[in-house]
């Protein structure tokens, strides 16, 4: 389903505009309010000028063309030409202080929507779509912001020229001023009524288009399956069946909106016709003059379009009513995880860390991790191993306060890390990830990422440090070569060596390293492992890995199955006791001794029936070697 037919059908099941919503939709202007009285004003002073205009012309057709009095023409033509001018400096104004507003309302929407993102936990983006998070930033805002300029804008100047209208009506006769404000009320209403039976359809036919294109993305992108399995004729009736959808949708929009003005303009005839019935049979009573008649047509005729100005954005509103809803919900999210009122600066990560008896699980409350313990000495390089799903992942995440366990505690320094500021904890952790995450801009930008204020002499000793430095020399512009957006123009293993070198120049006292040389071939895994070991130096570190050759050296390895600690150990321990780790260590290189090494089937199949590995694994290092 595209991002395009969720939006819809949010908007469908979004409530009509109420007064909570429509006055914290306004409090967004709070800030600006000068501009808004400014173009209020503005708006107010040209619908004005537009009645008065008209005005003019009555006096012009009853003083002046009736009496044949040329001087009063000609005053009353400089009249005009002044207040013409005057108009055309209030629509600029207006329209200048619109736009301008418009501008810092959308550049506030998403300046609180960007730092309120980057205020919530992690939980809240596993839960929700990245399309939808960038369409509350991006559309959603745009769409509030018109709401609150424009929006109002074509209210005020519709209701502006209604107001004006009458009241000049008024002034010329009240009697037909009465007969035309009891018509303006059933030309709005059923302008809107006609407005939302459009609107309507045109949502039908929205969600139909959004449907069509996700058919060509799918049928173009598997059109080989397609011609394998021979799908064509069975996808023709469905593409069928949705344009035909489509068609249907849009034409009724289509017969409405033609319907539309000639309704509107039918009402407005009736009023019409009974002025100019009434009042012409009055002329020689001196109830309207000829001019007056003249001008109630043409207000009337003027208050045709407000009145569907006002069915057009009460329309739009209700868009920017569910954008507006979508965006206050965001920022009313609050993180899972915050600092206390009282917390505390962390001084350090050097110290001991420690699970007591932690519980956790996610939405789904499955327990991920169970009465889990564990205590990390300073300076330990901690290994995590086992299965997908069994828990190594959250361990980190845990560690690093992404999530914080719903039961047990977790210790850092001896005190609960939730005593800890949160920004303190992550200053002081570096996380070198699976899939690394480039940023767009140069490699040299990148590294520095992890130390802003990093001199060039530095970014460059942390890439030689991760080993990235040879590699980035043989680059067309070296440090100052692009790397596309999301590094797409490197190799994965250039992306984690980039992401290794700006880990190593943020110098974490606490080092994380998330399955890095899963997705790398073995001269870079090589170069990374390198990398590793100067980081790691006198660092508390956590390494999770699918690899086991990049673990070898860990003070501890702990298999991980089901959220509990299976077996723990060093390397040689878990290989001697021949239990979880040992069964994962010789499954997984059976594959690389036989292929690679050169390793013959008769060693593999003694393996298997629980022959020690050292000969194999000395063979394997050997045939390396040369």
């Amino acid at each position: 389903m595209s991002d395009e037919l969720l939006e819809l059908e949010e908007e469908e099941h979004t409530s009509e505009l109420t007064a909570p919503v429509f006055w914290r939709i306004m409090t967004i202007l709070k800030p600006h309010w000068r501009w808004v009285v400014g173009f209020l004003i503005t708006i107010g002073l040209v619908s004005s000028l537009d009645a008065y205009f008209t005005y003019l012309n009555k006096q012009i057709v009853d003083q002046g063309i009736k009496l044949g009095d040329t001087a009063f023409i000609t005053h009353i033509a400089w009249i005009y030409g002044t207040f013409l001018l005057m108009q055309s400096a209030f629509v600029f104004t207006f329209i200048y202080l619109a736009g301008v507003l418009g501008e810092r309302v959308q550049y506030d929407l998403r300046k609180l929507l960007f730092n309120h993102l980057q205020d919530l936990s992690l939980s809240y983006y596993a839960q929700n779509a990245v399309g939808r998070l960038i369409a509350r930033v991006t559309s959603d805002t745009g769409r509030v912001s018109d709401l609150v300029t424009w929006g109002i804008v074509d209210s005020v100047w519709a209701l502006m020229n209604i107001i004006t209208s009458l009241t000049f009506m008024a002034i010329i006769n009240w009697k037909l001023a009465l007969i035309v404000s009891i018509i303006i009320p059933v030309m709005i209403f059923v302008a809107t009524k006609f407005q939302k039976y459009i609107l309507v359809e045109f949502r039908h036919s929205r969600r139909a288009n959004s449907k069509i294109t996700g058919a060509y993305n799918e049928n173009i992108q598997g059109v080989r399956v397609v011609k394998a399995l021979g799908r064509e004729d069975a996808n023709l009736v469905e593409f069928q069946h949705l344009t035909t959808s489509m068609y249907k949708a849009s034409y009724r929009a289509a017969w409405l909106s033609a319907l539309f003005l000639p309704t509107v303009q039918i009402i407005a005839a009736f009023a019409l016709g009974a002025i100019v019935w009434y009042g012409g049979a009055q002329i020689n009573t001196g109830f309207i003059t000829i001019g007056g008649i003249q001008a109630f047509v043409s207000y009337l005729t003027f208050m045709m379009w407000p009145v569907q100005d006002l069915a057009r954005v009460y329309a739009e509103m209700q868009h920017s009513i569910a954008s507006a809803e979508r965006i206050f919900k965001l920022v009313d999210t609050q993180p899972e995880v915050h600092d206390r009122a009282d917390a505390i600066e962390a001084q350090t990560l050097l110290g001991e860390i420690e699970f007591d008896h932690v519980d956790f699980f996610y939405e789904d409350r499955k327990p991920v991790l169970t009465d889990f313990t564990l205590k990390v000495k300073p300076g330990e390089m901690i290994a995590l191993v086992g299965p997908t799903g069994g828990g190594k992942s959250t361990i980190v995440n845990l560690l690093c306060r992404f999530y914080e366990p719903q039961n047990g505690l977790i210790r850092i320094n001896g005190h609960d890390y939730k005593d800890y500021k949160l920004e303190s904890i992550h200053n002081k952790i570096g996380i070198v990830l699976q899939t690394p995450h480039l940023f767009s801009g140069t490699v040299r930008e990148n590294i520095r990422y992890g130390k802003l204020d990093a001199s060039d002499a530095e970014v460059e000793e942390a890439a030689k440090i991760a080993g990235a430095h040879d590699f980035i020399e043989t680059l067309e512009k070296g440090y100052d070569q692009n790397v596309g957006e999301g590094g797409n123009l490197l190799s994965v293993g250039q992306k984690q060596l980039i992401s290794l070198a700006r880990a190593v120049l943020a110098r974490p006292e606490l080092f994380i390293m998330d399955e890095a040389t899963s997705s790398v071939d073995t001269l870079t895994e090589a170069l990374i492992q390198k990398g590793m070991e100067a980081l790691m130096e006198g660092r508390t570190s956590f390494v999770i890995a699918h690899r086991l050759s990049t673990i070898r050296r860990a003070n501890r390895i702990l298999v991980i199955e089901d959220g509990r600690i299976a077996e723990h150990g060093t390397h040689a321990e878990l290989l001697r006791a021949r239990g979880h780790y040992y069964r994962l260590y010789t499954q997984q290189f059976r594959h690389e001794l036989e292929v690679q090494y050169g390793v013959s089937d008769e060693e593999t199949s003694n393996e298997r029936e629980g022959v020690s590995t050292d000969s194999i694994v000395v063979k394997r290092d050997a045939v390396a070697a040369d």
